[in-house]
């Protein structure tokens, strides 16, 4: 079997991504003279009080309590400036092009709590965010804004230090209530978000993906199916390229998703045999998958064309393939030749490998992306269990420890989901069956004697736990879990972990499932 399956170690030379600090912006630039506006630097919200009228009680008049505001202008200009209600309306505060995105202009500010009203004024033209709240009043169309003082209890940062060692999410239920106190994401905090990381992911190649050394393990396409499945088991992958010794090219994938259907077909009753399996070839299932798709149209899953990516191609191009294409890595070739031939795989980028890379990127300087910072629950992001009354939203597809393998099976087919969790009667979170788990069923043949409607998700992950493949990690935890007050850096760190591709939102406590994050979630909420 050995003799079909092209492992190549190579090692290869450092590409790590080089880590470029951004330094923010000037938050407040120097005052300078203008004819046309008046500047002064009294009013920035925060006008501390003096005791009046008490000078020799020795009565100290508390100073107001202010919060600092982040005011964004993403729209554009030469001269941004800053005024409102929290300065008279009489003081211009000059704002700052953001570094990277010289379109976005920012001005931090101490506001006191309550109701505000504020504008801008954009190269000597009185203007207002059309993507913020606004209200007509005395000084035409302003923006409004309402600060609420913050909780003395529960920051965020304590929050993170104190959950992030608990695995079994074991914490306090006022936790999870907590993200209800945070201000819900702005417009142009998500714009200039997403402006730094197109800019960053842009500025980069799949040629920083490649690590410094590692193994690819590529199958023939005249390699017996039965054969494929013991390779993919026994080396602990999910997915392999597949090559044409004929064209001398890579001509697509070869996955679990495979696996899965045939296992489909033989409980529907094929004739596809043992025997059948061991003279199938990769080849020969590939073309009957065409030939089915060309006469059926039900729905089933069909072959694609095959995706792969150049290691000079920006990393954003690489994720968008990902994403477009409905695939879970994407092969990185490259050809000295420029008809393509004599290829050479170097790398399969994942959604992962580039998460990593922006969490690194990133990780000095997160005050570029103000969003990193929000709650996930307070955010469009990820599937999540409807509440009561909402019928419109998907729900997420869950099952029973008892429910048959043919079920999971199915709904990971049907519902084109890589997992899904397995919860108790009280929909407490108790294990996950994912796509790559089948692999199990390889060793000692076990899918030869099993029925898959009869056969139940406790019984296959039971089966998954004593037959773990050399190369698997056995001994790492399989549900990766947290909390809807967990703050999008930290879930986004998680997923750059090899090997998570998805977080399972609990109730703090109970583990109770109320949705799910995936990588995929992740990157089309940062692309837009």
């Amino acid at each position: 079997m050995l003799r079909h399956v092209f492992s190549a170690l190579s090692s290869l030379p450092c590409h790590s991504v080089s880590v470029v600090n951004y330094r923010s912006a000037s938050l407040v630039s120097g005052f300078s003279s203008c004819c046309e506006l008046n500047f002064a630097v009294e009013m920035f919200g925060s006008i501390v009080g003096h005791a009046r009228g008490h000078g020799s009680s020795g009565v100290a008049v508390a100073m107001p309590f202010s919060i600092p505001k982040r005011f964004v202008w993403p729209h554009g200009g030469r001269r941004v400036f800053l005024t409102g209600s929290f300065t008279r309306w009489s003081a211009f505060i000059p704002m700052s092009p953001m570094e990277g995105c010289p379109t976005v202009f920012q001005v931090v500010c101490r506001l006191t709590p309550g109701y505000h009203q504020y504008k801008f004024n954009v190269d000597g033209v009185w203007r207002h965010d059309v993507y913020q709240p606004f209200v007509s009043g005395d000084y035409g169309t302003v923006n409004k804004i309402y600060i609420v003082r913050e909780p003395d209890i529960f920051p965020l940062s304590t929050l993170s230090a104190e959950t992030s060692g608990r695995s079994r999410m074991e914490v306090d239920n006022a936790v999870s209530q907590y993200v209800e106190a945070y201000p819900r994401m702005s417009e142009s905090d998500l714009q200039v978000s997403r402006c730094h990381i197109s800019m960053f992911l842009s500025a980069h190649t799949a040629y920083e993906l490649l690590p410094e050394s590692g193994k690819v393990v590529v199958l023939d396409i005249t390699l017996p199916i039965k054969h494929a499945f013991h390779a993919l088991y026994e080396q602990g992958i999910s997915m392999a390229p597949l090559w044409d010794s004929s064209k001398c090219q890579f001509v697509g994938m070869f996955s679990v998703t495979d696996f899965i259907l045939i296992l489909k077909l033989r409980n529907l009753g094929s004739n596809l045999t043992e025997e059948q399996l061991e003279a199938h070839t990769i080849a020969a299932w590939k073309e009957a998958r065409v030939q089915e798709c060309r006469t059926d149209n039900n729905g089933s899953t069909c072959p694609q064309h095959f995706v792969h990516a150049g290691p000079h191609e920006c990393l954003k191009d690489v994720a968008v393939k990902i994403l477009q294409n409905n695939v879970t890595t994407v092969p990185i070739i490259h050809s000295s030749s420029e008809d393509g031939s004599f290829p050479q795989l170097l790398h399969l980028a994942s959604l992962s490998g580039i998460l990593t890379c922006i969490c690194r990127h990133f990780k000095h300087c997160s005050g570029s992306l103000p969003i990193l910072q929000q709650p996930i629950g307070s955010i469009p992001l990820g599937t999540w269990v409807p509440k009561v009354g909402e019928s419109n939203k998907k729900p997420v597809a869950m099952l029973r420890p008892n429910a048959s393998l043919d079920d999971a099976l199915s709904l990971l087919i049907q519902a084109e989901v890589s997992s899904v969790p397995i919860v108790d009667g009280n929909g407490s979170l108790v294990d996950i069956y994912s796509r790559s788990d089948i692999t199990a069923l390889v060793k000692d043949k076990a899918y030869a004697r099993i029925n898959l409607d009869r056969f139940s998700i406790h019984q296959a992950l039971l089966l998954g736990r004593y037959t773990n493949s050399p190369f698997r990690l056995s001994n790492g935890p399989r549900c990766h879990m947290c909390l809807r007050s967990d703050s999008l850096h930290k879930v986004m760190e998680r997923l750059a972990n090899p090997g998570v591709r998805r977080l399972m939102v609990v109730e703090a406590g109970s583990r109770r499932v109320e949705g799910i994050i995936t990588l995929r979630d992740i990157f089309r909420f940062l692309l837009g």
